[in-house]
């Protein structure tokens, strides 16, 4: 890990080299957003999607930031890795305050960090514990405030799971760090979104890449019990692509291993974004 190459404020070095300011916003509060892109072959995968989040988690921010600079450094970042398959992560903070403040000063510059990691796609398969959902009400902003979803996966990695679902008021919201799908009577289902899910790139992609090729996807409210009533369930996010979920540890609740509707998705996912 000592060797992950990484930029701060326009200047490229090691990620162990960089350091940042005690008084950074993004230290002292969060007041940060975040993206993780991707890449195949040295090529970002829908990296216009990403930079279009990126500037909605922005815009809803109230931070104003420099898109030219930001697919520069990414683009940069890549062509630095060591390997040719892996993501970039990339954070852009309010900035550096004279003294901690709640109220930060009008002119505070933004800062940019960012780093690119060596990462191979494999299958990997979950087991998530249910939890109430505890975050803030504007999930759908990528901040890098995420207390709440490092509290409940800790608490998770305890009870020997390497995820979560969440639900809020009975209705399913998104896992940890990514969004869930699963089949219920042939069809696939995922929660709609709303302020208490994250727009995610990858359930886009999936959502068009089923429905291309003529399988329905079926967005809406579901409840606790209908998931746990489906044949299969999966998550998908930017680094899981699509994730098994093999067990529900809260409900003692085991999944089907074989799907044909999940390993037809699976195969159509792997050929249009993984493809050699």
């Amino acid at each position: 890990m000592n060797q992950v190459k990484a930029v701060f404020q326009g200047d490229f070095d090691l990620l162990e080299n960089i350091k940042i300011s005690p008084l950074s916003r993004g230290y002292t509060f969060s007041d940060g957003i975040y993206e993780v892109v991707p890449f195949h072959n040295n090529i970002p995968i829908a990296f216009d999607e990403h930079i279009i989040r990126f500037k909605k988690s922005a815009d809803a921010m109230n931070i104003v930031f420099d898109e030219s600079k930001v697919i520069d450094e990414m683009s940069q970042l890549i062509d630095m890795c060591d390997g040719n398959n892996g993501y970039v992560y990339y954070q852009i903070s309010r900035g550096v305050d004279e003294i901690r403040s709640h109220i930060h000063n009008s002119n505070i510059e933004p800062e940019y960090f960012g780093y690119s990691l060596n990462y191979d796609f494999e299958d990997k398969k979950f087991k998530v514990l249910l939890c109430e959902d505890i975050r803030w009400g504007r999930c759908d902003i990528k901040s890098t405030s995420l207390l709440a979803n490092t509290l409940m996966m800790n608490n998770a990695a305890l009870k020997g799971c390497n995820e979560i679902i969440m639900h809020k008021d009975g209705i399913i919201t998104e896992a940890g760090a990514s969004n869930v799908f699963f089949i219920i009577d042939n069809t696939i289902c995922t929660p709609s979104l709303n302020n208490n899910i994250l727009p995610g790139i990858t359930r886009d992609m999936s959502i068009k890449i089923f429905r291309k090729n003529n399988i329905n996807v079926f967005e809406d409210n579901f409840s606790i019990e209908q998931l746990l009533s489906a044949s299969k369930v999966w998550l998908t996010s930017s680094t899981k692509g699509m994730a098994e979920v093999t067990d529900v540890y809260s409900e003692n609740h085991s999944i089907e291993s074989e799907n044909t509707l999940f390993n037809k998705c699976e195969d159509i996912f792997r050929t249009a974004f993984f493809n050699d």
